[in-house]
């Protein structure tokens, strides 16, 4: 049992993380998921941090990127959109909503960059606003989950 804090090794090049998730050692969220997770942790920062919104802006570049790169993979022509509907046209709906809050997220990210940019905007302004995206995010991802399972929850298991 280590009763010490863990150390890194001396050879790692990388900046430590300004906002450490557990302990340390502790795996975090890889992906969007992580990028999601290291935003909201710089969004709850206080905003009296000299640098809140130039760290919220960097984590939020991710998150855009991420996201980008999921639409992509979703919708695009060999995407997993048309893989659920050619196992499940059943879903339709379902696949349809998901690709409209595509561009009800992207347009949420716009407006937390756009808000966090702008210093005459108070930080409770950017906050709420980025408290929106990351509950969008968040139901976002929930409603891609039952998705899928709804797709592929008959094909688990076996012949009774």
């Amino acid at each position: 049992m280590v009763t010490g804090p863990v150390h890194q090794p001396s050879h790692v090049l990388s900046a430590p993380d300004p906002y450490p998730a557990g302990l340390p050692g502790e795996p975090r969220p890889a992906g969007l998921a992580g990028d999601v997770h290291a935003l909201a942790r710089a969004v709850a920062v206080a905003t009296s941090e000299p640098r809140w919104r130039e760290d919220v802006l960097l984590r939020l570049r991710p998150v855009e990127q991420r996201f980008a790169e999921h639409v992509r993979v979703t919708e695009g022509p060999a995407g997993l959109y048309r893989e659920l509907l050619a196992h499940s046209p059943r879903l339709h709906h379902g696949v349809r909503l998901l690709t409209r809050e595509h561009a009800g997220i992207v347009a949420a990210l716009r407006a937390v960059r756009r808000l966090a940019e702008h210093c005459d905007v108070s930080p409770d302004e950017v906050r709420h606003r980025a408290g929106y995206l990351l509950r969008t995010l968040a139901r976002h991802r929930r409603r891609g989950a039952d998705l899928l399972w709804q797709a592929y929850q008959t094909d688990l298991g076996g012949e009774t």
